[in-house]
């Protein structure tokens, strides 16, 4: 049918740009990991990785609010909602600012209790302390960066969106030379490159405004609980995510140092920002998929809803399996990529971690893809218990208890069992909430 078509070309061009966008992103994060590696060694990652909790709890915090915010502009827009959809900008803005200040006060006054609440030590414990002073102080940088990338998506401009993020990222991978090398700043130097991205990407957003067809603007309205805790609710389960990544990336720091040291939180910070990079991808295409689903749930379009989501589904199945094809052939030459000190133990771990890990592509992407359509049809619910599921209830437990059969392979392992676990749950877990299955 004709409406099908223009359903899934839409749908189309709005993953199509944001996944073009966040795979930019993650390539400043490989960037961040590559320069790291080669100016700091084997510390440097550590650090890097150490830090990386702090970093997933603000970016949360962002997401949160931009994506509830947005998913509600968007379902108020359909819905001929206009007095509401035009207060939800300003509500958002206000509270990305407000929760944006504890992070700001931490980068500028407790960075280094902040590193050691981590788990850094000793001279990691000063390099971790450094990269989060300053990557903390952007804050408000980061925050209203996620904020107007979700409501430029869902006001009909993900290009734009692309672009700011694509600029971002590239400004990032230059300075990230220009810092660490010819102007030898270390990993403050890294961080530092890494918070002006998102100044960057605001200044480009900031474009969307001066336009005519600009469905949002600010207006003389303070956000009430109700209206905060609507927003939040909607965003949850972004937050969840991210704050599932951090914890893991901690849970898992603390097991490896345990059990292969420093070394080993090391290959694992390899493991991890390769990873980051595919996960970027499934929350592209479960971001780009937010708009078009939502506004087919504002207008009440049934069919058109299971459309979008089958076909989102599929796309995050596929590349599943092509991550998982190419991680399992390339994987030597990947660690090697980030290897500067060519250390055979880090290689060893980090090329056997690839090859588990990577498993759980086949279900990560749809569980992320499953819990994004819930909560971009007003049902956060159901998002909220698959996100926390896959990422706290069952990698926790899988974690610590691979880990003691098993050793380091079983923290590898513990990934994929808790995504293929919530994969499995899918089905009973929507059904209870009469939300949207997956097929």
């Amino acid at each position: 049918m004709r409406q099908d078509r223009e359903i899934l070309g839409r749908l189309a061009s709005y993953v199509a740009a944001n996944v073009l966008g966040m795979i930019g992103v993650s390539c400043y994060i490989l960037a961040d990991t590559f320069f790291i590696a080669q100016a700091c060694g084997a510390d440097g990652l550590t650090a890097l990785n150490l830090a990386l909790p702090a970093y997933s709890l603000m970016n949360g915090f962002g997401l949160m609010i931009g994506m509830g915010g947005a998913t509600r502009y968007a379902i108020s827009q359909a819905a001929g909602d206009r007095s509401g959809h035009e207060r939800v900008f300003s509500h958002a803005m206000v509270l990305c600012l407000l929760c944006s200040l504890p992070f700001l006060l931490a980068g500028l006054g407790a960075a280094r209790p902040v590193a050691l609440l981590l788990g850094a030590k000793g001279e990691v414990a000063a390099l971790t302390g450094d990269y989060l002073g300053m990557i903390l102080s952007f804050a408000p940088a980061y925050m209203l960066n996620n904020l107007m990338l979700a409501f430029l998506r869902n006001d009909g401009a993900p290009r734009l969106a692309m672009t700011a993020m694509l600029a971002g990222s590239i400004a990032n991978i230059f300075l990230d030379y220009l810092l660490l090398f010819p102007l030898g700043l270390g990993i403050r130097g890294a961080a530092l490159a890494t918070g002006i991205a998102p100044c960057i990407g605001l200044a480009i957003q900031s474009l969307h405004l001066l336009r005519k067809r600009n469905g949002f603007r600010l207006v003389r309205s303070l956000p009430g609980l109700r209206q905060t805790g609507d927003i939040l609710s909607l965003g949850l389960s972004s937050l969840v995510l991210e704050l599932s990544s951090g914890a893991v990336l901690l849970t898992f720091n603390v097991l490896l140092l345990s059990l292969a040291g420093n070394v080993g939180v090391a290959a694992y910070g390899v493991v991890a920002n390769i990873a980051l990079v595919v996960i970027a991808v499934f929350t592209g295409l479960s971001q780009g998929m937010q708009p078009v689903l939502s506004d087919c749930y504002g207008r009440g379009e049934t069919r058109q809803i299971r459309l979008v989501y089958r076909a989102s589904l599929a796309a995050a199945l596929l590349l599943a399996v092509a991550v998982w094809l190419l991680g399992s052939g390339f994987s030597r030459q990947a660690v090697a990529v980030f290897n500067a000190q060519q250390d055979p133990v880090l290689a060893g771990l980090a090329v056997t971690g690839i090859r588990i890990y990577f498993v759980s592509f086949l279900f990560s992407g749809v569980n992320i893809v499953t819990a994004a359509a819930l909560s971009a049809m007003n049902r956060p619910g159901g998002g909220f218990l698959i996100s926390i599921l896959r990422g706290l209830v069952l990698m926790f437990p899988a974690a610590v208890g691979l880990a003691a059969l098993f050793g380091v392979n079983g923290v590898w392992a513990s990934v994929p069992a808790a995504e293929a676990a919530t994969t499995l749950l899918l089905p009973l877990l929507c059904r209870r909430k009469k939300e949207v299955r997956p097929s």
